[in-house]
């Protein structure tokens, strides 16, 4: 009777693991994370990093940058069920030399990711990358986009990461990665950042409809803004998935996570939806290739990335420091996460 038993058991989880095999041939999945500050604890000339060194105000050691990292890849393999994104785009890394540590040194070592990075403009010495499985995506052209004032000059921030590829030998997806300008040193003076920024990328998003006939777009990124605040709504033109819109309209799918309890991240007692994920019209309305919709689009709220907040209320994420002091968490942010489907 036991034998039988574990027959029928392995049965079970032999035609388990086809059916789940068969589906993720269909099913992939897009996360952006703002890491908050992955910095390495060397302290790089030309950057404003000293903080985060063993003599800085934070202390920061590789111990630290061990523990960090791994927090970041137990968040990244657990955040789409049973199998980790194919695409990953990330912010608030310092340098090539944590994306590498971060791919070999922790669990997703068995994964076949591969790196798009440079180093940015940015003061503090924060990056965009973007990272892929190579088994099931293959990148085709990137570009890092800066931001240029009225003078034509670079400003000292993150660029906006560019890259398109073919996504399972299917179809061309094109990303756009973002980490806008925050609002450091006040919201109303820092409001025409986020706005260049946006023009920036609507600017580059319409030189993509001109080049291509309906480009199946997804854009990602810390956007420092919410979704109907006038940077996006107003100068990138997003729609709410809820509006008419055609094959060329960027849809934002966040403008729905501003009814939820929890956004991505928290200051004091306010969640703000600064983590959104947008998509043009024609993912939303593919008869073929690839495919999404509402419904496969959430942020990532596992459990172990939050905490009771005591001081306001709730729950808050659950942070690698609060101040000065080291708690060994996660970030500010709580990832966001994007399904694709293959349509038969």
């Amino acid at each position: 009777m036991k034998n039988r038993f574990f027959l029928s058991l392995a049965a079970l989880l032999i035609i388990t693991f086809q059916l789940f095999a068969q589906d993720q041939k269909d099913d992939f999945s897009v996360l952006f994370y703002n890491v908050e500050n992955l910095f390495d604890p060397q302290d790089n000339h030309g950057t404003s990093d000293e903080e985060f060194t063993p003599a800085g105000e934070r202390h920061w050691t590789y111990k630290r940058l061990n523990r960090k990292m791994l927090n970041i890849s137990k968040v990244i393999l657990s955040s789409a069920g049973w199998y980790p994104p194919g695409m990953i785009g990330l912010c608030e890394v310092e340098n090539r030399l944590v994306l590498q540590k971060l791919l070999t040194d922790t669990p997703l070592k068995k994964y076949p990711y591969k790196i798009i990075h440079k180093e940015s403009p940015d003061d503090r010495g924060i990056d965009l990358a973007f990272l892929y499985n190579e088994d099931i995506f293959y990148p085709l052209f990137y570009n890092y986009i800066p931001l240029r004032n009225e003078k034509d000059s670079v400003i000292k921030t993150r660029e906006i990461l560019y890259v398109s590829g073919v996504l399972d030998q299917t179809d061309t997806l094109h990303f756009f990665i973002n980490h806008w300008p925050s609002r450091y040193g006040g919201l109303l003076e820092t409001q025409y950042l986020r706005n260049l920024a946006a023009k920036t990328l609507r600017s580059n998003y319409e030189e993509l409809q001109r080049k291509y006939n309906s480009p199946k777009v997804i854009i990602i990124g810390d956007f420092n803004d919410q979704p109907m605040d006038e940077s996006i709504f107003k100068y990138l033109k997003t729609l709410a998935m809820r509006s008419d819109f055609s094959e060329q309209d960027i849809v934002n799918l966040a403008t729905s996570w501003l009814d939820e309890e929890a956004g991505t991240i928290k200051y004091q007692t306010q969640w703000s939806v600064f983590d959104q994920i947008m998509v043009s019209g024609s993912l939303l309305k593919a008869k073929s290739g690839i495919a999404t919709n509402e419904s496969l689009t959430k942020i990532v709220k596992l459990p172990f990335l939050l905490e009771k907040d005591e001081r306001y209320g709730g729950i808050k994420p659950k942070r690698t420091y609060y101040g000065f002091k080291y708690t060994g968490g996660f970030s500010d942010h709580l990832p966001v996460l994007l399904r694709l489907k293959k349509i038969q």
